[in-house]
């Protein structure tokens, strides 16, 4: 983890659980169980898929004025040019300079609130969308077959690699290069291919809408916003095969995450040098999205062993399945990220009194320090394990609803064992990486 990140990435849960952590696991396997039999017992046909929203009219035409779209498009393009400036021009020393909590914590972190709150809002505020459509073109090049969601999965895992396994990801010269070339790119490639590109190229464009299917405001298919089920937003989610391998990387990361902060492993790679450092936390975010990635696809393709009732899609039964991922990766991450996002975060705040390192005291915040007091430990661990839980919880059953759809009720409970071994697996080694020391 982040040099700068990694102390207060920390804070709170690792050994504070208010029950012993065999007790959690157990509990909390035993959650997902009774949830995957209860639905078994009592859930035979989907009720998702069916599922239509309560169109709100009045709320469309406020999202939709000319003036609310200026308004966030124009704040998401002042947002990427303060974070650029404080990047390029602030203080060269990370607890100094504002621009790597920016990126870490209120833009990577925050994507995940404000997704689940505000529904799709991210796609009409992205900047790298906005400029690139200022180049106003008659026609755009088609993007090529086949091309799904590779390139915001290229996107992400070179994110996440910076952020996990470069030793000097917080650097803010580092992270004025990254999102420097990043905007270039995406924003190349939108003038290129038109707003199509953001779509599935721009992996924080791409990140936000698939964590906006979560939440209950959302576009209905005459294009207007609806208040829905959550859950009946999920399973519109498009079954790619690039939607799959961002889940998994999603996931597979997270875990490394928690990997890389045991002590055994801190312990055997404290010494390491720099290009050690890098080969070998590469290698091993390698391998755990590889295995997070492995135990999904196999327990998808097993659940196919019994005879579906009807075609899935070209990403096959994985695809079909993973939206089931997407709570999951929610619950993992706020596992993950809570304590750090509510430490970490305040931070942000406090360095923006001087973004640029010129010795000012813009809101009057200077001298002020993070207040390491306001949440308890027992309280994180509860939220860390509480939202493990619910993420599972909410898989399994946008699992089963998806199953109800394929399957014969006869088949049902049978095809679905590969799938809840899998969430079993996926609960007990989640609380195991955010609460083993």
């Amino acid at each position: 983890m982040l040099e700068l990140l990694l102390p207060l990435h920390v804070i709170g849960g690792r050994g504070d659980l208010p029950v012993p952590l065999w007790l959690a696991i157990y509990s909390a396997s035993a959650a997902v169980v009774v949830s995957f039999f209860a639905l078994a017992a009592f859930w035979s046909t989907p009720r998702f898929e069916v599922t239509a929203g309560m169109a709100l009219a009045r709320l469309t035409r406020i999202v939709d004025n000319r003036t609310t779209r200026g308004v966030l498009k124009l704040a998401g393009v002042v947002a990427l040019a303060l974070l650029l400036g404080a990047a390029w021009f602030g203080n060269s020393e990370p607890a100094l300079n504002p621009a790597p909590t920016w990126l870490y914590v209120w833009i990577w972190v925050g994507i995940i609130p404000l997704s689940l709150i505000c529904g799709p809002i991210w796609r009409l505020a992205n900047p790298l969308r906005t400029i690139a459509g200022l180049a106003r073109r008659s026609s755009y090049r088609t993007l090529p077959a086949g091309i799904a969601y590779w390139p915001a999965v290229a996107g992400l895992a070179g994110f996440l690699w910076l952020e996990l396994a470069y030793p000097d990801g917080s650097e803010p010269l580092v992270v004025a290069i990254l999102v420097s070339l990043y905007a270039l790119v995406n924003v190349a490639a939108g003038i290129v291919y038109g707003p199509a590109w953001f779509g599935i190229g721009d992996s924080f464009e791409v990140y936000a809408e698939v964590l906006a299917r979560l939440s209950p405001f959302g576009r209905g298919a005459d294009g207007r916003l609806e208040l829905r089920n959550p859950l009946a937003g999920l399973a519109t989610m498009p079954q790619q095969p690039g939607i799959v391998g961002l889940l998994c990387l999603l996931l597979g990361s997270t875990a490394f995450d928690g990997i890389s902060r045991w002590s055994v492993w801190s312990q055997r790679t404290g010494e390491l040098s720099r290009t050690q450092h890098i080969l070998v936390y590469t290698l091993g975010l390698t391998a755990a999205v590889a295995v997070v990635s492995a135990v999904f696809v196999l327990a998808a393709r097993t659940t196919g062993s019994t005879r579906v009732r009807q075609a899935v899609g070209v990403a096959g039964l994985p695809g079909a399945f993973v939206h089931s991922l997407v709570p999951i990766a929610i619950g993992y991450a706020v596992a993950h990220y809570f304590s750090f996002a509510m430490f970490q975060g305040q931070e942000g705040v406090l360095l923006a009194t001087d973004p640029f390192g010129r010795g000012w005291d813009l809101l009057g915040t200077s001298g002020m320090r993070i207040d390491y007091a306001f949440l308890r430990t027992g309280l994180i661990a509860g939220v860390q394990i509480g939202a493990i839980v619910l993420g599972h919880v909410l898989g399994v059953v946008s699992a089963h609803d998806r199953a109800a759809e394929l399957f014969r009720r006869r088949q049902l409970r049978r095809a679905q064992y590969p799938m809840l071994a899998a969430m079993v697996a996926l609960t007990a080694g989640g609380i195991a990486l955010v609460t083993a020391s």
